[in-house]
């Protein structure tokens, strides 16, 4: 094989819509190798049919991935090289494939990555929000209550935060978000490098109501990036920037609670004190 290694698990990363985004080597690579391990395997056949690539396949998911550790030692053991592919994109990013890579590496085994297509770097790439530090969360807990934890321990981080969705639960999560991050910037991006890719740009609540105005937006995977909350300043002139927000809001009839909800989301600090801060400017005015 013109890598250079016998006996090596390639990490080969495959297309997140757009078939022509497999790169020349990884094509050559699943080509050569002797056999490949797949999330779907039907999935995978369907990809490599096209490309003229018949080579056995033996499925690799969260359920089965331990059990195949000693497989995939075997192979490699006897000279044989394996790549491993996920549904799409790269392998481990949200993706199964931790436990094979750290268990053949701890045994001394090569793993070879074949980068390319991923989708938390190429909606990063177009979202226009910064990059020079980020934070993936990878998938939100499919209950609300852990969702919201989860969203809530975000919600002072500075760097961009990202997290994968899917179409069943985008609107719960962009109310959750709405709820807890108010006003703060977020783009959304879906069906990337498909026929439909959309980026929207907004705050959650904005978003969600044109999802409920236009189920086709609630379509397809999803990449959220919320904007890194803004570095809190000298306390005096943190608390007059807040005091103005809430009055702000208040003044168009929003909620006490609300109105400290965005403000937190915005500024950080305690809800409780801004909802007490929220709570005596509406006494005073009244």
């Amino acid at each position: 094989m013109s890598e250079g290694c016998e006996g090596a698990l390639y990490v080969v990363a495959t297309p997140i819509g757009n078939l022509e985004d497999l790169s020349p080597r990884a094509a050559r690579v699943l080509g050569e190798v002797d056999w490949i391990a797949a999330e779907d395997t039907r999935h995978s056949a369907r990809l490599l049919r096209p490309l003229g690539i018949d080579k056995p396949l033996v499925s690799l998911h969260e359920h089965n991935e331990q059990a195949r550790v000693e497989t995939l030692r075997q192979a490699l053991d006897a000279g044989q090289r394996v790549a491993l592919i996920s549904d799409a994109g790269t392998p481990l990013i949200s993706d199964p494939g931790f436990v094979v890579v750290r268990e053949l590496r701890a045994s001394g085994h090569r793993v070879i990555p074949v980068p390319g297509p991923c989708a938390l770097v190429a909606a990063l790439s177009a979202a226009g929000l910064p990059t020079d530090r980020f934070l993936f969360e990878g998938f939100l807990p499919a209950k609300g209550g852990p969702r919201r934890q989860r969203l809530t321990a975000n919600l002072e981080r500075q760097e961009t935060v990202v997290y994968y969705e899917s179409p069943h639960r985008i609107q719960a999560t962009l109310h959750d978000l709405a709820a807890l991050f108010g006003m703060r910037r977020i783009v959304l991006a879906r069906e990337l490098t498909k026929t439909f890719e959309t980026f929207l740009d907004a705050d959650a609540a904005t978003l969600l109501a044109r999802m409920e105005a236009d189920p086709d937006q609630a379509r397809g995977e999803f990449v959220i990036m919320v904007a890194g909350a803004e570095a809190r300043g000298d306390e005096a002139g943190l608390l007059a920037e807040g005091e103005a927000w809430l009055a702000a809001m208040l003044a168009e009839g929003m909620g006490v609670k609300s109105a400290a909800a965005v403000v937190t989301a915005r500024l950080g600090g305690r809800k409780k004190q801004w909802y007490q801060c929220a709570q005596a400017l509406k006494d005073r005015d009244a």
